[in-house]
């Protein structure tokens, strides 16, 4: 069988080592440079690079204004690049619909997604923002599940970056044609699980939409879906809502596993739900016992059947 073809990700150009940054510098991060790289393929850009700016070049930063937040040059107040990095932004989107997800340089006033300091025109600390290339990629892009590599070092935000981006190719891959209501209703019922363990308020909504398929126009319902499910999947889900969806899963198997095999699951969901075993450890067990007794609906179900380059990252408690 063939190797799954790689998704892509966007990445700022200096988490990958090259020397971009403003003082000829690099901010080279080993989990995207080493661990993303060995199973995705990385689109590397630097925006600040990319609309002209040398290297080494003057720093910029976020200027609060009168006009709202501006990128302007720290040393030269004339220089502003707002309006650069922006259609910076809109350039990688038009070129680049191939893209997964991005992971952005935290606190950078062209890459961070937010709490980058701002500053007043007179130069004085001011608040927070997002920067200018990161807030246009994600204004154009709000499904594209993006990231900054500080918050990746957390695992249950790193795990979460990672199943939005092989959700959203699922995503991308339905929605590339023509979509009929069946191919949306078995999308999502592939999903409910996954849904289930992040958001049982969006699993409960979504429902009631799909079953809309064929009395609304095809393209509307389409598009109010992806916001929901991918919004949905953005929220981490809790070890109270995997323990929930790990019983429920358990309860398809509850007529033909005997005594033993129900409390070997039962101490391992236990296990997990104390965090003394990874969330991996009852995932195996139920995945063992759907192909020795299959259960196809519960079988089906993206929870249970991650990528496998994703299953790394249920390693952790």
């Amino acid at each position: 069988m063939s190797e799954p073809s790689r998704l892509r990700l966007g990445v700022s150009a200096c988490l990958l080592g090259q020397t971009v940054r403003y003082d000829g510098g690099h901010k080279r991060d080993s989990f995207v440079a080493d661990v993303l790289a060995a199973h995705f393929e990385l689109v590397p850009t630097c925006p600040e690079v990319a609309i002209g700016l040398g290297v080494p070049r003057a720093p910029i930063r976020l200027v609060q204004t009168a006009a709202g937040v501006r990128v302007r040059g720290v040393r030269d107040g004339s220089l502003d690049v707002t309006d650069a990095l922006d259609g910076e932004a809109a350039r990688v989107h038009r070129a680049r619909p191939d893209l997964c997800g991005y992971v952005l340089k935290k606190n950078s006033p062209s890459c961070g997604m937010e709490r980058v300091k701002t500053y007043t025109e007179a130069g004085m600390p001011h608040g927070r923002a997002a920067g200018a290339f990161a807030a246009g990629l994600i204004a154009r892009a709000p499904l594209l599940p993006a990231e900054e590599e500080g918050r990746l070092n957390d695992p249950a935000l790193r795990e979460n970056f990672i199943e939005r981006v092989f959700a959203y190719a699922r995503w991308q891959a339905l929605t590339a044609g023509e979509i009929a209501g069946a191919a949306l209703i078995d999308f999502h019922s592939r999903h409910k699980y996954q849904l289930l363990a992040h958001n049982q308020a969006a699993y409960r909504r979504l429902g009631p939409l799909v079953a809309q398929a064929g009395r609304r126009p095809t393209r509307a319902l389409i598009d109010d879906y992806g916001r929901q499910f991918m919004a949905a999947l953005a929220r981490p889900a809790s070890v109270g809502n995997h323990v929930n969806v790990l019983q429920h899963l358990a309860g398809y198997l509850k007529d033909v596993l005997d005594g033993g095999d129900k409390a070997e699951l039962q101490a391992a969901i236990d296990d997990y739900h104390q965090r003394r075993a990874p969330r991996l450890v009852p995932v195996t067990l139920l995945r063992h016992h759907l192909r020795r007794a299959p259960q196809p609906w519960a079988a089906a179900q993206t929870y249970l059947n991650p990528d496998p380059r994703q299953l790394l990252l249920l390693n952790h408690p």
